[in-house]
């Protein structure tokens, strides 16, 4: 029987993602340097206050965050676990229904506003099309997540961020999957004064050929699309029914299962 080992694409055993709230303007600055070392991420904005304050304009959601994703933050930013069932769900689906309407596709995550949520919270998402939601905190590991409407981030960018960078590009067992989950407000660069730190972390870890650079999303989709593989009872061949290219290690080779294609995996 064949050995299968699955890996994120093109056979990699590390994927980066960033996931930052609220849509300041400093989303700006924060997307110029994501995209000078080729990082990607998330950023989870709240739809009613686009326009307000320091918040970036409705108007330019598409250009501004293209190569990213666009996710859900809710409405206005209320602490939603202190919050009635119908404005909970008013608060979502309304933040779903404008930001589609500014990025043209669909939202399928969030991120809690305020870190708050229950499991009342949790058992509604699924029904509100939400499929991941971050919270608030740290891991301090690289583990892919076990829940995906309650995901860790590794670390928000003010806990030992190079350190954590350093450790991740060394990781080297391929047995693994790692996965380096950032998190925080871009506005904190601007407070803090230290737009050093996101560049030389993008610097560091941007641009190696052994990490995928993905979006929230993308990473949540990618390993769902790898529970629908089909294997042959003797694992002897795989069809792969979804949209998505999938690898694999088979026996110690890479194998691209790619879309609507069947592939033997052993002569068996």
């Amino acid at each position: 029987m064949s050995s299968i080992l699955l890996c994120f694409p093109g056979g990699r055993h590390k994927a980066l993602t960033l996931s930052y709230d609220d849509g300041n303007v400093a989303d700006r600055r924060l997307i110029d340097i994501m995209n000078r070392y080729g990082v990607r991420g998330t950023f989870h904005l709240n739809s009613a206050l686009l326009d307000t304050g320091e918040r970036i304009s409705a108007q330019e959601v598409r250009s501004l965050y293209e190569g990213h994703e666009v996710s859900a933050h809710t409405l206005t930013h209320p602490t939603i676990a202190r919050c009635p069932r119908e404005q909970i769900v008013h608060e979502i689906m309304e933040d779903r229904k404008r930001l589609e309407h500014l990025a043209g596709y669909t939202v399928r995550g969030m991120s809690y506003p305020n870190g708050s949520y229950d499991g009342r919270i949790k058992r509604m998402l699924p029904e509100l099309g939400i499929e991941y939601s971050r919270i608030v905190g740290n891991s301090e590991q690289f583990d892919m997540p076990l829940d995906w409407l309650e995901w860790k981030a590794t670390c928000h960018h003010n806990t030992r961020l190079l350190h954590h960078a350093e450790d991740f590009i060394n990781l080297h067992k391929t047995q693994y999957l790692y996965l380096m989950y950032v998190w925080g407000h871009s506005y904190e660069f601007d407070r803090d004064g230290n737009w050093e730190l996101i560049e030389e972390f993008c610097r560091l870890a941007g641009g190696r050929e052994d990490i995928w650079y993905a979006t929230n999303i993308e990473i949540v989709d990618y390993m769902k699309a790898f529970e629908c593989l089909k294997f042959s009872a003797d694992f002897s061949f795989v069809y792969n029914p979804t949209a998505y290219s999938i690898w694999l290690r088979v026996d110690g080779r890479h194998v691209e299962v790619k879309s609507g294609e069947q592939v033997r995996l052993s002569n068996t």
